[in-house]
């Protein structure tokens, strides 16, 4: 059972993992690979409204996507901005990137070797990754303008697309825990945590939503 307080205290985390920003045009539009093509739904609808004059999508596969993305995180969600009718003139692809760091990495070589000069960057994730997305973007590419951008979307109509509520909780609770200890290890710049969500965190974590904690000697973002 997922008691109310559970779905209090989930609903206090989701809203502080997504920034708040207003959309606006932007250099490029990176979507971060992961399971959800709603990310490449979310480019698709920026790059029809003029918000990027490019999409760069980026993401290898992971134990999640392997067997529902086994061309590559990336190669399926340009096939979805394609199918929405964005024209492959329009999108890059980089395969490589296993983890968020990667993903801005990656992504800040491919745009340089291709000579395109960013600015600013319309940074595409799930949404409750956006706050660790502009973290680690910040600490690797300082010198750009991060828009964090994601699907408009209440907890419970994510809850509703993936179909597992623990699940999402979990997320959830394990994407607060890397915003706390990934600054120590360099992998982002540090965010400030209010204490409300501190607290649901961690009673989040004693009810048991800890399947995405990381372990102790856990060294990749």
């Amino acid at each position: 059972m997922i008691s109310a307080q559970d779905w209090a205290d989930a609903r206090r985390v989701w809203d502080y993992h997504q920034m708040g920003h207003s959309v606006r045009p932007c250099s490029v539009a990176i979507g971060l690979g992961s399971h959800d093509l709603g990310v490449a739904d979310t480019a698709a609808d920026l790059y029809k409204r003029g918000m990027a004059p490019l999409l760069l999508f980026t993401g290898a596969t992971s134990p999640t996507t392997r067997e529902r993305m086994p061309r590559g995180e990336a190669v399926h969600y340009q096939e979805r901005a394609l199918e929405l009718g964005v024209p492959s003139t329009a999108i890059l692809v980089e395969p490589r990137a296993r983890n968020t760091g990667e993903n801005i990495r990656f992504s800040r070589e491919l745009l340089e070797e291709a000579g395109i000069e960013v600015s600013s960057v319309l940074l595409i994730s799930k949404p409750y990754e956006e706050r660790r997305a502009y973290a680690t973007a910040r600490k690797l590419w300082p010198g750009v303008e991060i828009v964090s951008a994601s699907s408009p979307m209440t907890l419970d109509e994510y809850v509703d697309s993936i179909g597992d509520a623990r699940l999402v909780i979990a997320m959830l609770v394990g994407a607060v825990q890397r915003l706390m200890i990934y600054p120590e290890q360099g992998f982002m710049i540090s965010q400030p945590l209010p204490a409300d969500v501190r607290e649901a965190y961690e009673r989040l974590c004693q009810a048991g939503f800890t399947s995405r904690l990381l372990t102790a000697d856990t060294s990749s973002s």
